[in-house]
């Protein structure tokens, strides 16, 4: 069998914010207005420091407005809700993403569900979700991760997924449901398993896209995946990796991708693969957010 397809994610993100940086400059050569995207972290996680920067790198390299807004560990939720309350009217910010995990004294729900439908890039607000759920596309904003996944699987096998057997494993609101919705929207079959799943194994390997969002490093063995698959990990977790010395880790998805690698037509890597077009869907919504805003005709999907 010929070598596996490797994904790049980094190369396609590239491609959809080149696009992106071009669909802006013409926005505000049209308009007069720079999208804004308003990022808010609380607190000293160091995962949710590295995501907020690189966020806050490609607003900028996107040609958007990028407004930071860094808080203490102590912020209260009172004080949370009257900043996104403040972003919510502010006419310049088009989006806004408050960074998770937040600290234990804060309602994340509450905070969520107080962004505006139209602001809320992340698309997890309970609207975009039920606009999801309903198929109306064209009206929610779409949560990256699981929109980023959908379009690395359409790299590898071109844009028609019908007919295709998706797998998801997982079944988080944040990835595991809506990436299932978004390949019922392609009308693929789609399945979703999860760990009380009975025989895992077996109907893993009945998967022409198999999608992996559990958050257990290398779960999915080489031989849970059907010959030819297309395989999207969306799994991010630091193992110890004493080769590299004492104490040192790096980063494996929710595949055992060396084991993966004999079977999959298709795979994605990590880090590599979903990670960079995560970022780059956010790009894309807080784009499609501010043209929404501004009551402009949508521009052709992304993907």
């Amino acid at each position: 069998m010929s070598e596996p397809f490797i994904i790049d994610g980094k190369a396609i993100a590239a491609s959809v914010t080149d696009e992106i940086a071009s669909r802006v400059a013409r926005l505000q050569k049209e308009s007069g207005v720079q999208p804004g995207l308003a990022v808010v972290l609380v607190g000293e996680d160091p995962a949710s420091q590295v995501y907020v920067r690189n966020k806050e790198r490609m607003a900028l390299k996107c040609g958007m407005n990028s407004i930071m807004h860094r808080l203490p560990e102590t912020t209260s939720e009172a004080e949370l809700l009257a900043l996104v309350a403040e972003l919510n009217a502010d006419e310049a910010v088009h989006g806004i993403l408050v960074q998770l995990p937040l600290p234990k004294q804060i309602d994340e729900g509450k905070v969520l569900e107080l962004i505006r439908p139209e602001k809320d890039v992340d698309g997890f607000h309970p609207i975009n979700a039920g606009l999801l759920g309903a198929g109306a596309l064209d009206k929610a904003l779409l949560p990256c991760t699981p929109a980023g996944s959908v379009l690395l699987a359409k790299r590898a096998l071109g844009q028609d997924l019908s007919g295709k057997h998706a797998v998801v494993i997982g079944r988080s609101n944040i990835v595991g449901k809506p990436v299932a919705q978004l390949l019922l929207q392609e009308n693929c079959t789609v399945t979703i398993a999860h760990s009380r799943t009975q025989d895992l194994p077996a109907l893993a390997a009945t998967a022409d896209i198999l999608v992996a969002a559990v958050g257990r490093p290398q779960m999915i063995k080489g031989d849970w995946v059907k010959k030819g698959a297309t395989v999207i990990d969306v799994g991010i977790n630091r193992i110890p990796a004493p080769e590299k010395g004492e104490g040192k880790t790096r980063l494996v998805g929710d595949v055992d991708y060396e084991g993966a690698l004999a079977n999959a037509g298709a795979i994605t890597p990590v880090p590599g693969g979903v990670g960079p077009m995560t970022i780059a869907m956010l790009m894309g919504n807080t784009l499609i957010a501010a043209r929404r805003q501004l009551g402009l005709a949508a521009e052709p999907a992304l993907f």
